[in-house]
């Protein structure tokens, strides 16, 4: 893993490509035409200075283009103002999500009145009413042209973007983009905006909260809105001041337990709020009501200690094992008596689902979820294998290859399949042995691979990433 670790968090893949056609191995299905769009850190490296956790660094977009059975390549650094001033100064400019520049006293003052939050958007890839955006916490979200990867301009959900932040985790129903954003004051809310084309952000739904909760992801069903305030949270002074790293101003209250506020979706009132043990998660999966049940999947974990195995030097650490999340399933009737009630639907220990959101969002049919996992057999402290959950029957398939480390699988369905689960999954996968990266294609049905498209250069450990059919609709 040591060696894995210098490539995956290094500074190694800083050379921007352009690439007409990557080399490949085994035989593309013909149906697979379109733009898989990646983001995550290029670089840890600012000057002499080191990011501190795999959440932190310098955002890189990678394109990976489909057409007639080849596969085009390239990557760009997010333009940003975090990037252009880490360069000129040969310093991390920016606060992070765990890393704060070296400040002095004057400039700590400073920050009170002027904080500095990244703009270096890093973590997922939208496509909002046409535009492109690059998504990050606690970052500004940062528009670019798909096809030149260069930056646009920032986009908002919100009015005030210096007093928010904001999930990566939009959801989609037909032409309605639904997000949740926290705004720090005095009395901080949670609030629930949705963006219809050509119009203003709406405020649709709104909880006031003396402390707001750390929340990566929201569930949504056809009638709800789901938010999971998990008891790891923060005196909104602490942000507002800047007094350490984003992340480091919030603290885990177990005794709180972990309260689910469910709004309805066409009035915003609150129609429950439900409390149940203490746990945390990054990712909601999916959401969906039956029988007068609402019912969501997430991969959660007993504590937010997967926040602290994240920094480097707990990952360099090989004897500090990486903690899997479980996927869950909660149930709640919201007219009801508030019980919530959970089962485990898969053990593997897996982190950044995916399944068929286009088809199977809010739809209680959906059975297959793809993450990536630990495996067991091994004593890496990094994701190694990728994982396919059933979740009627909580068995699963692991695709695993020594010296490998893949990222989220993104599923792509076959357009004339029949069964859920006939597509192929993309993913990026680091390869220790050969010091690069190469796109593995799997059959998502067997879990073989059908091919793969290698790359000269590695892609460091990243995040999310969508497919999409064209990205010149915008245009």
């Amino acid at each position: 893993m040591r060696k894995a670790y210098d490539i995956g968090f290094g500074n190694n893949s800083e050379q921007e490509l352009v690439i007409d056609e990557l080399k490949l191995s085994g035989t593309l299905p013909n149906w697979v035409e379109g733009t898989l769009l990646r983001n995550g850190p290029g670089t840890f490296k600012a000057g002499d200075q080191n990011y501190r956790h795999w959440f932190d660094g310098l955002a890189m977009l990678h394109k990976f283009t489909f057409r007639g059975g080849k596969v085009s390549y390239a990557n760009k650094f997010l333009e940003c103002n975090a990037y252009s001033e880490a360069k000129e100064e040969g310093k991390i400019a920016y606060s992070e999500f765990a890393t704060d520049p070296c400040y002095s006293l004057f400039d700590r003052v400073k920050e009170v009145f002027n904080p500095r939050f990244t703009d270096s958007a890093k973590v997922n890839i939208g496509k909002l009413h046409g535009k492109f955006v690059a998504l990050g916490e606690p970052s500004l979200q940062v528009e670019f042209d798909p096809e030149t990867l260069k930056s646009v301009g920032v986009f908002a959900y919100d009015t005030k973007v210096k007093q928010h932040i904001t999930t990566v985790h939009p959801h989609i129903d037909n032409d309605s983009i639904v997000n949740l954003t926290t705004r720090f004051g005095r009395v901080s809310n949670y609030r629930f905006m949705q963006l219809e084309r050509e119009q203003p952000p709406q405020l649709i739904a709104r909880q006031k909260v003396k402390e707001p909760a750390y929340i990566h992801s929201f569930g949504m069903s056809p009638n709800y809105l789901i938010l999971t305030e998990y008891p790891f949270v923060v005196n909104p002074l602490s942000i507002l001041f800047h007094a350490k790293p984003f992340i480091e101003n919030y603290k885990w209250k177990p005794e709180r337990g972990t309260r689910i506020f469910i709004f309805d979706r066409n009035t915003g009132e609150l129609v429950k709020q439900a409390e149940t043990d203490s746990f945390f998660a990054f990712h909601h999966v999916n959401a969906f009501e039956q029988n007068g049940e609402l019912i969501f999947d997430m991969v959660t974990y007993p504590d937010p200690e997967i926040i602290d195995a994240f920094y480097l030097d707990r990952i360099r650490a090989e004897d500090k094992k990486l903690p899997g999340g479980e996927i869950r399933r909660y149930r709640v009737n919201p007219t009801g008596n508030g019980k919530v009630n959970c089962e485990i639907l898969c053990d593997e220990g897996v982190e950044l689902p995916r399944f068929d959101y286009d088809s199977l969002n809010m739809d209680g049919s959906y059975r297959y979820i793809y993450s990536i996992g630990v495996n067991r057999s091994k004593e890496n402290s990094f994701y190694d294998q990728i994982v396919k959950s059933d979740l009627k029957t909580g068995s699963a398939k692991v695709w695993h290859e020594e010296n490998c480390f893949p990222g989220e699988p993104v599923f792509l369905p076959n357009p004339d399949g029949k069964k859920e689960d006939d597509g192929v999954n993309l993913s990026i996968v680091l390869d220790e042995a050969n010091g690069n990266s190469f796109l593995l294609v799997l059959d998502s049905s067997t879990f073989s691979e059908i091919a793969r498209a290698t790359i000269p250069q590695p892609v460091l450990f990243g995040y999310h990433g969508n497919f999409y059919d064209s990205v010149l609709e915008h245009k």
